[in-house]
């Protein structure tokens, strides 16, 4: 399939973060979490995909921990910002010896963006514990960024809206 094909079949819509998702599930059960003021569901769930046209993630971070799992089409860099100022780059893809991954998991109050570099389109699935709420998110802005990682602005920028 191509990318529009996958975007009607899997009713994919654009993402404040750039690309396209749709909530696949969201877990009926909920719990009182010490650091989130109101109950959260334990899990949730989306399809994310980036497009030729569409082709960056811009950095967020999440309070919670999120499972990306590939699926298929291109690979998808991810640009991961640790609170400390650690950065690391992962590669989501099959080519597992040239080091990309099935899976990689992001701890909440990290920072990251992703990247389609080449091809159509790549797709994954997000697992997030506990489940996603829109006011657990933060994205990034140019001001708290460059004020906050000076000496890493020159290699994150474009991934700042």
């Amino acid at each position: 399939m191509n990318k529009r094909q996958l975007i009607e079949k899997l009713s994919l819509a654009a993402h404040i973060e750039g690309g396209y998702f749709s909530r696949t599930y969201g877990s009926d059960i909920k719990a009182d979490l010490p650091s989130y003021p109101e109950p959260r569901r334990l899990l949730s769930s989306i399809f994310y995909m980036l497009t030729d046209d569409n082709p960056i993630g811009y950095l967020h971070k999440n309070k919670s921990d999120i499972i990306h799992y590939f699926h298929g089409g291109s690979p998808l860099t991810y640009v991961i910002l640790h609170p400390d100022g650690h950065l690391e780059k992962k590669t989501l893809g099959f080519d597992l010896d040239k080091g990309q991954q099935l899976q990689l998991i992001v701890r909440g109050g990290c920072w990251k963006a992703s990247e389609l570099e080449s091809g159509e389109f790549g797709l994954i699935s997000e697992a997030v514990a506990p489940g996603f709420e829109y006011e657990d998110m933060e994205l990034a802005d140019q001001e708290t960024i460059r004020n906050r990682f000076p000496l890493l602005w020159d290699r994150i920028a474009k991934y700042v809206r």
